[in-house]
């Protein structure tokens, strides 16, 4: 047998052309607008400067968006993390009613398929000037916007991060552990802090880094809560470029922030590759049902599970009531004219956004189940390469994606300034992550030897993809597939920067309505593109359920 007969690429012919698209294309969505963008901040007619980068932070604003970044990231992760886990525990270890624990879940989940600035828009709503809750309890000179507005919307909206992160861990959990302390005379609360918070630990450290990450890169909320007074690095670049048209000193800030989120991500990786969710329990034996905490504690969680979840629906329930009244704060006369509104004046940024999230949707998942079946069933040189590139856009900040994009598009060989294209492929090369991850996780759980035995049995292996492996990763494909729509439909950080008067999303126009103090017509928006992300994630849900009948049983 000749030398390098064995190598992937002669063993499998099709591998070198599908490497050589997905590198292409990485290339110039990912790596060729970071580099452009650091080239815009550290070079000036050619030569190598670190001028732009000490221009900016000179500036005690620039400075001080920068410590407030990374204070509110710590806290924000820190708050969300306690609340994510009470949460956790609530479902995974407290006797509730099925009924409540998945209602308590639903309603977790909302503010991740909602626009990044739903909850600011409902506690402007609430606690704003013209607050409903603040007429109600009579706090005329209190201001929800600084931090602590901007602190406590992102909580809710990140929390459920931390509450789906933990909830796998704790369901992970072998309870058996926790009785044997417990026959050994230990206290309901020592097994709590001795046993089960110990196991949870690697799954809390990924939840904090996530949310700290997810804090750090929030564009939205900052923007309408946090003002003057409390200014951060997202909306401070976003801020240096429209309303400066400092380009260079915007890619300084870009740059800036792209440190600490890229640190997270290597760290993130780092804890996750090495993190061990494994309960050595001796011989086998039945698992038995979880024990919760004493009555007091019990009590206490639900308590503050139930009042979490009661304001959630209160701020939801305040968007659709803003929707439907006249004028806010002043006449609460019942009216459609909002929605008219919507669906005259606003009904392009509604087609605009579906056609987008619908091209960038099937694109997206293609490209998620390509990587992620490469990186995971063939071996060649830069494999974890590979996977690290095509998730690196999706761990920085979209404020950095966007500014970059910008950078790269608008001038030089590849121009997309103001076309669909620079949209699609944000997303596309952004959000496919999720896609990556699940195909990946899933490809972990299958026995290589079923795709053996179809090809030991003359089947191609294209057919034995087709027919074998895709069956068994169709939740795989479905959720990185939902997932990239709903993102599509409700992001705003990095195309904030790229839409154009020939193309325009929901989140924009909602921005703009914001802006303007248009809070009806910003309510009346925000109601329709929750609805449209529910139908569609259940129509994609079906579809999958249709075409593979035992989809349920994966």
């Amino acid at each position: 047998m000749k030398a390098g007969s064995n190598s992937p690429l002669k063993r499998d012919p099709a591998l070198l052309p599908a490497l050589l698209v997905i590198w292409a294309a990485m290339g110039v969505f990912i790596l060729y607008p970071l580099v452009r963008l650091l080239l815009v901040a550290f070079f000036d007619d050619g030569q190598f400067t670190f001028s732009h980068i000490i221009h900016t932070f000179s500036n005690w604003y620039d400075r001080q968006a920068l410590y407030n970044s990374l204070f509110l990231a710590v806290t924000v992760s820190l708050a969300g993390v306690c609340l994510g886990f009470i949460y956790a525990y609530a479902v995974t270890r407290l006797a509730l009613p099925r009924a409540v624990k998945w209602l308590l879940g639903a309603i977790t989940v909302l503010p991740l398929i909602s626009p990044p600035f739903t909850s600011s828009i409902a506690m402007t709503l609430a606690l704003g000037p013209n607050g409903m809750l603040i007429k109600w309890l009579g706090l005329p000179n209190f201001s929800i916007y600084g931090f602590w507005g901007t602190w406590l919307s992102e909580v809710l909206t990140l929390f459920p991060v931390a509450f789906l992160t933990l909830n796998g861990v704790l369901q992970a959990i072998d309870p058996n552990l926790e009785d044997a302390a417990l026959s050994l005379g230990e206290t309901k609360w020592r097994t709590f802090l001795r046993i089960t918070c110990p196991l949870a630990v690697p799954g809390i450290a990924n939840a904090f880094l996530l949310l700290f990450a997810s804090s750090l890169a929030d564009f939205a909320t900052p923007l309408i809560l946090a003002g003057h007074s409390f200014p951060v690095l997202p909306t401070q670049a976003y801020l240096q470029i429209t309303g400066l048209h400092d380009l260079k000193g915007g890619a300084a800030l870009s740059f800036v922030l792209l440190l600490p989120a890229l640190g997270i991500y290597l760290l993130q990786r780092y804890w996750v590759g090495n993190r061990s969710y494994v309960t050595i329990t001796g011989k086998a034996g039945a698992r038995t049902k979880a024990r919760g905490l004493d009555t007091c504690a019990t009590v206490l969680i639900l308590t503050i599970c139930l009042l979490t979840a009661s304001f959630i629906l209160f701020l939801y329930s305040i968007i659709f009531v803003g929707s439907v009244v006249k004028v806010w704060g002043v006449n609460y006369g019942l009216t459609l004219d909002h929605y008219n509104y919507v669906f005259t004046r606003g009904f392009k940024a509604i087609t605009d956004t579906l056609l987008i999230a619908l091209t960038a949707m099937p694109i997206g998942a293609l490209l998620g189940v390509m990587i992620g079946y490469l990186t995971t069933r063939k071996e060649f040189v830069g494999n974890r390469l590979l996977e690290f590139v095509a998730l690196l856009n999706y761990a920085l900040p979209g404020t950095v994606i966007g500014i970059a994009y910008i950078v790269a598009f608008n001038s030089g060989p590849i121009v997309l300034t103001g076309t669909m294209m620079i949209i699609v492929s944000a997303y596309v090369f952004r959000y496919d992550a999720t896609g990556i991850r699940s195909t990946i996780a899933s490809l972990k759980q299958i026995d290589q030897s079923l795709e053996e035995a179809s090809l030991s049995l003359g089947e191609s292996a294209f057919n034995t993809f087709r027919k074998v492996t895709l069956p068994l990763i169709i939740p795989a494909v479905s959720a990185g597939m939902k997932f990239l729509f709903i993102r599509a439909m409700t992001a705003i950080s990095a195309t904030i920067f790229l839409v154009s008067v020939r193309w325009t999303l929901l989140t924009t126009r909602i921005l703009e309505c914001m802006t303007e103090l248009q809070f009806a017509q910003a309510s009346a928006f925000s109601v329709i593109l929750i609805l449209i992300v529910f139908t569609a994630s259940g129509l994609i849900t079906l579809c999958f359920r249709l075409a593979y009948p035992r989809y349920d049983r994966i």
